[in-house]
């Protein structure tokens, strides 16, 4: 009996510790700035002026507001800039899904010929102070709680969804096929 007690024990363990290693996300961390920043370049089939164009589209496709997300559209240097927020939710103790905090952060789409790259950064909760969120990645820090390694789960969920749309976004539109008959 205590055998089988041990055994299924010992297998809860290790299906739990993998599904909660499972869940957690890596955060990009730029030691020398000591900031979040998600980074990436993509190669990607046309010239600067497309991609600016195409990234357009992608901006009015994917905010409500994109004139008021967007603080830099410089087509000369295929730099795009902005600022917007991510809502981050919670379970409180009774199980049941609650809205969080926001998080502003800003971004930054740079095009070159057959390339483009994105960042974001300076991310802020938004709260009467500044509070800058890279201090949920200290576990030391007195006022620490759980629920930050959540949040910093919920960011870099929302960032791929963002950056995976944003690529889909950039690709070139397929050449019509003509039919002929």
């Amino acid at each position: 009996m205590k055998k089988l007690l041990f055994s299924v024990l010992s297998l809860l363990f290790i299906l739990l510790h993998s599904s909660i290693s499972a869940q957690i996300k890596t955060i990009p961390f730029d030691a020398e700035a000591k900031k979040i920043k998600f980074q990436q370049v993509i190669e990607e089939e046309g010239t600067q002026k497309e991609l600016f164009h195409r990234c357009i589209f992608w901006l009015n496709d994917y905010y409500k507001d994109p004139v008021r997300v967007t603080i830099v559209r410089d087509a000369p240097s295929g730099k795009i800039m902005g600022k917007h927020t991510i809502r981050l939710k919670y379970t409180d103790d009774d199980g049941i899904e609650k809205t969080g905090p926001t998080v502003i952060y800003e971004f930054t789409i740079e095009m070159r010929d057959n390339r483009y790259r994105y960042t974001i950064t300076e991310l802020l909760l938004k709260t009467a102070s500044r509070f800058e969120i890279e201090r949920w990645l200290d576990k030391d820090d007195p006022a620490y709680d759980p629920r930050w390694a959540d949040y910093l789960d919920q960011i870099a969920e929302y960032v791929d969804q963002w950056s995976a749309f944003l690529i889909e976004k950039m690709k070139p539109e397929p050449e019509p096929v003509e039919d002929i008959w």
